[in-house]
Formats: structure tokens, sequence, C-alpha cells
């Protein structure tokens, strides 16, 4: 018979609970104490790491020579004592002591560990994604937060980094193969950056994807400027043989570029934009709201003979008030109804009727740019160019009206759709 004390006791003991089983509470005090100490602890934090750098330096020391006062025999090499040297650690340079070997005949042998160490292509990318938010070499070692005594942050080395990340975007854009690439529209637009012009050319595929294809710099948008950057983009892969549509904001450079490379194949859009402001700037200011209202809504007529007809009747009207302007509204006025003959889609024409896509890219880059104060020769603002295109592509958005680019190319190459039919 089981003792009914005994059995009170049992049920009356505590049971044991794991330290997980309910969460900790930290008394106040204690948070105090870790606010005071936290410094402390990040910079503990950040010797350890320093410690461990060291460890893998000397790993390879000890395999190429021998552990320390017992060197193998069999190796070729020998330690050669050590010199002051650094790695790059929490975005900055951190010196150390860097063990030296050489051969047996006294050649330098270069550690690989250590190399490496010396070049982290996340200190690079941490300089160039701070420089593409804003901030300046001057400032950027305000925004570093360091735990340990380091160097190398300083105006001069960040510039240098900079420097190097921007050459390899630039010279990855510059080399980039274009054969891949099913392009439908291709548009181009420059961008003045002190007394440099950038000509840039964004593509659009059938796929609805964007890509920047090209840049090209010159001191101005002529014609010799734009028939390099349209031949380098041949010599990347771009087919001469398609046709593609080309949108461009009016410039006669632009337009004799891609008539001198395309020929007649090639399809071009003058954006809609710039035409209603060429002719607003030669009205007088009470003129000028009616009649670019009347353009806007011609424009926006789906029929290719009604905007067109709409717009003639503007023109004569134009003829008695202001002849200045009805000869900027008839000069080119056939080639900013090219998408309307083409017989685009309301949504997609938006998109393809003005250079807003590739100016959008291009903002970003002045918006990339703005902190430099002074433009040199060279490739500096290839460079700055690149980096914010490079941005800019980033923030890609899908084209609006992008289930019409594959009717539009079949439209453009018939033949070569028939053919990869039959393939």
């Amino acid at each position: 018979m089981r003792n009914p004390y005994q059995r009170n006791v049992s049920k009356s003991k505590p049971k044991f609970e794991g330290l997980g089983a309910k969460p900790w509470a930290v008394p106040l005090p204690l948070v105090e104490v870790w606010e005071e100490l936290q410094p402390q602890v990040e910079q503990l934090t950040g010797w350890a790491g320093l410690k461990i750098i060291q460890a893998v330096i000397e790993d390879e020391v000890t395999r190429r020579v021998g552990p320390r006062y017992q060197p193998d025999p069999a190796s070729g090499c020998v330690r050669w004592g050590q010199q002051p040297g650094y790695v790059v650690f929490a975005g900055q340079k951190v010196a150390v002591e860097h063990p030296r070997v050489r051969t047996r005949d006294g050649q330098e042998v270069v550690l690989d560990n250590y190399t490496r160490l010396q070049h982290d292509g996340r200190r690079q990318r941490a300089v160039r994604e701070g420089l593409v938010a804003g901030l300046s070499t001057r400032n950027y070692p305000r925004a570093v937060q360091s735990v340990l005594q380091g160097y190398g942050i300083q105006k001069s080395s960040v510039s240098r980094e900079f420097v190097a990340a921007s050459a390899a975007q630039l010279q990855e854009l510059c080399e980039k193969k274009l054969n891949g690439l099913d392009l439908v529209a291709i548009l181009i637009d420059g961008i003045h950056l002190g007394p440099q012009v950038l000509v840039v050319a964004l593509g659009i595929e059938s796929s609805e994807n964007k890509h920047v294809l090209g840049l090209w710099q010159g001191a101005t948008e002529n014609t010799a400027v734009v028939k390099s950057l349209l031949e380098d983009l041949v010599a990347r892969g771009l087919n001469t043989e398609r046709r593609y549509l080309f949108v461009i904001d009016g410039a006669k450079a632009l337009r004799a570029a891609i008539q001198r490379v395309f020929g007649e194949r090639a399809e071009v859009q003058r954006c809609q934009i710039h035409k209603r402001r060429n002719v607003k700037d030669h009205l007088p200011k009470p003129a000028q709201g009616d009649t670019d209202r009347r353009i806007r809504n011609a424009y926006a007529l789906t029929n290719y003979a009604d905007a067109k007809a709409e717009l003639g009747k503007l023109f004569r009207q134009l003829e008695r008030i202001n002849p200045s302007a009805a000869r900027s509204l008839e000069e080119g006025l056939e080639e900013t109804l090219t998408v309307h003959r083409l017989g685009v889609g309301a949504l997609l024409r938006r998109t393809l009727a003005s250079t807003n896509p590739i100016e959008s890219c291009l903002s970003t880059v002045e918006r990339v740019a703005r902190n430099v104060k002074r433009w040199r020769a060279g490739d500096q603002a290839l460079r700055w160019t690149a980096t914010g295109l490079r941005e800019a592509e980033k923030k890609f958005r899908r084209v609006k009206g992008y289930r019409e680019l594959a009717q539009l190319h079949r439209k453009l190459n018939p033949s070569l759709t028939q053919q990869e039919q039959v393939a």
C-alpha cells in the first residue's frame, strides 16, 4: 500500500526545466553593462578575426617550409624573417607582420593567401556602393565604422579603389556580347558630363528585358561619335541584317549615323515629346497650351492616317499664325508617327514613342555622378557613366505593353520569323 505522504511529496517536487524551456529575464543593470562593453566586445571580435587571418598566412608558410624551427629538408624553401605588411579587413587596411619565404637559391616566394587577403573584392564593392549612394571620397572615412586600428580609407585610397571598381564595370559593358540578344528596339541618347558627351544605347528584347548595350565618348553628339558606337555594337554581335526600331530624340547626327550603318532597313521613331517641346518653343505663351494639347491628342490617336491628318490641319493653321512653328512641326513629322504606321498597340506605343526609357537611365547617371566637381580627360567620364548605367540596370522594370513586343518583332522581320518557324 502506497504511503499517501510520499505521494504528496513526489507531486510537490519541482521538475527540472532546461535552460531553453523559457526565455531568460535579463535584469536592467545587465543591459546597461552590455551597452558600455559593446565597443570592447566588437574590438575583441575584430582582433579574433585578425588572428584567424594571421593563422591562414602562417598555415601556407608551414605547408611550404615546414614547422617553425623544424624546416622540412625535402622542401625547396626556407623562412626569411618578417616585414611589415597589411591585409584588408572590415573594409580597411590593417597592419600585420608579413612572413617572408625564399627558395634555397635566394628567390622570393609569393604567398598566395597573403596576396588574396590584400585584394578583397568586397572592399571595392563597398567603396563603389558608398560613392553611388552619395558619399564623397572626402567623407567616406566618417561612414566606415572601424573596429581595429586600420588605414586605407582616406580620400586618395578610396579614389583608387573606385577607379579600379568602375574600370572593371566599364570593361564588362564594353566587352558584352550582343549576339545572344533578341532585340526589337534600340534607343540612343547622349548625356553631357563636363565638356564631354557620352552617347548611350539601350536595347529592348522581344522577351521584355532591357539591356544597356554600350556607350561612346565624344566632344559633341555628332555623326562620327554615334556611328562609332553603332559599329562597336555590330562588332560585338548586333546583326545588321535584321530590322530594328531606333528611337531617337530627333538629332540629325543620330539619324545620319543610323542611315550609314543600317541603311534603309532601319525604322526610326523620333521622340514625340521632343517634337512637342520644339514646337512650343516657337510660340508665344498664350498659344503654347492649346497647340501642345492638339499635338498630344493627335499622337494619342490609334490610326496612322487619322493622326497624320490631325497634325496636317494643325500645320496649316500654324502657317498662318507662326511659320517658324509650322516648319518645326513639319520637320521630321513622318518619323514621329513610325509607331503608328507599324500598328504598335497603345500601351507599347507610349513606351516607344519617346526617349523616356533611356533618359531615365541617364538621370541615374547624373545622380550617381553628382559629387564630381571636376571632370578630367581620359576615361573618368566613361567610368562614372558605366557605374551609373549599372546602377540603373538594377532597377529596370518590365516594359509597358511587353506582350506586344513579339508582334512588333514579326512586323519588322517577317522573313526571319518564317525561317524560325520552318526550322
